[in-house]
């Protein structure tokens, strides 16, 4: 290793805790044990120049569930285990809010929408016909019945005459957030190294081994919150799902306001600066979609504007800016793995494409394993 005597000294010695990952959890988690602990000497590891993964790529919805992504989880969920993780997803958002307030995440209530597209009439009568069974379920959770019947106000074509939105549902700016929990993070003096990918974990019972490329240290207890990447450092069942998104070029008088799904969740878009932002697509090739690497596939990026093109924004003159990607961790279950997996390590895992509205909780549960 080429560090010098400050640097390990001053970074890599006698630390408390190390954290690999520094998006939603894994910063939430520190924040956490700060307040748990105010001297602890805390270490936030991050493969990234920024946070990677899902934390700052995501498309920023503020969501609980969909109708039709709630009744298709009734198939393996029971109604207990469902209203659970909605729940979650409901204190989490309000967990964010109260941690960083809603000013500093960009925060709008403009409700969820699930557009039907004219193929998927079944799945549209279905929703409708279970619409009250679905409201009577959640209610509880909301206070209100969450979900109503809503026009096409927005002249989006080739879907069903209405939508059925989610009147609880928001936006948040992801770049705002990630900024002010970094600077909530740091200002409770917590270190960060960006750029420092972890290879190996290795722990001997008093301490646990911490092993990069380029560097080795030992710290008292090590917590993983790398959701998409996890399956790199553990064995844990969870599973990397890229999630390819595109921009549009700032659109004079855009009127589209709001979060928006179809096709059983698996596309979505938002109004964000003048722009809609789209992405999805995982379903035209799972196994394609099951990776760590960064990047873009011509199947889905052309299906994302073809779709753009005919149903969003058939009447405009669009062109797209640019696009990204982020890698989510998903799994056979909805719920989250937050689990100590030996006496000096836990992770905070599996987030299921639902980072947003979990990651302040998930990072707090982490915490408190120990």
């Amino acid at each position: 290793m080429n560090w010098s005597y400050w640097e390990r000294t001053s970074w890599l010695s006698e630390v408390d805790f190390t954290i690999v990952g520094s998006g939603i959890v894994g910063l939430t988690c520190a924040l956490r044990l700060k307040e748990k602990q105010p001297k602890a000497n805390i270490l936030v590891l991050e493969r990234g120049v920024l946070p990677q993964g899902a934390s700052t790529k995501n498309a920023g919805f503020a969501c609980f569930g969909s109708i039709s992504e709630i009744l298709s989880d009734l198939k393996s969920h029971t109604e207990e285990e469902l209203l659970q993780l909605v729940q979650q997803r409901y204190e989490g958002i309000q967990s964010l809010r109260t941690l960083l307030g809603d000013k500093n995440i960009g925060y709008l209530e403009y409700g969820g929408h699930e557009l039907f597209l004219e193929k998927d009439a079944g799945l549209y009568e279905n929703c409708l016909d279970q619409l009250d069974y679905a409201n009577s379920l959640l209610k509880p959770i909301f206070k209100e019945a969450p979900f109503t019947i809503s026009a096409n106000t927005f002249h989006f074509k080739g879907i069903k005459e209405n939508y059925i939105t989610h009147l609880f549902e928001g936006q948040i700016d992801t770049g705002k957030m990630m900024r002010s929990l970094l600077h909530k993070a740091q200002s409770s003096r917590i270190q960060i190294l960006n750029a420092t990918e972890v290879k190996q974990i290795e722990d001997s019972g008093n301490a646990v081994s911490v092993i990069g490329a380029d560097f080795e240290f030992k710290t008292n207890t090590l917590l993983v919150a790398t959701n998409g990447f996890a399956k790199l450092l553990l064995k844990e069942e969870v599973h990397p799902a890229r999630a390819q998104v595109i921009i549009t070029k700032p659109i004079p008088g855009l009127a589209i306001k709001g979060t928006f799904h179809f096709d059983e969740g698996y596309y979505y878009f938002r109004n964000i600066d003048d722009r809609i932002l789209f992405g999805g697509g995982r379903n035209l090739d799972f196994g394609a979609e099951e990776t760590t690497k960064f990047g873009s596939t011509p199947l889905v990026q052309q299906k994302l504007e073809e779709l753009l093109k005919t149903v969003i924004l058939p009447n405009h003159e669009i062109e797209i800016d640019y696009g990204w990607s982020g890698i989510m961790g998903v799994g056979s279950r909805k719920r989250p793995i937050i689990k100590q997996l030996s006496e000096n390590v836990a992770c905070g895992v599996r987030l299921g494409g639902m980072g947003i509205a979990i990651g302040t909780l998930v990072g707090r549960q982490l915490a408190d394993l120990f």
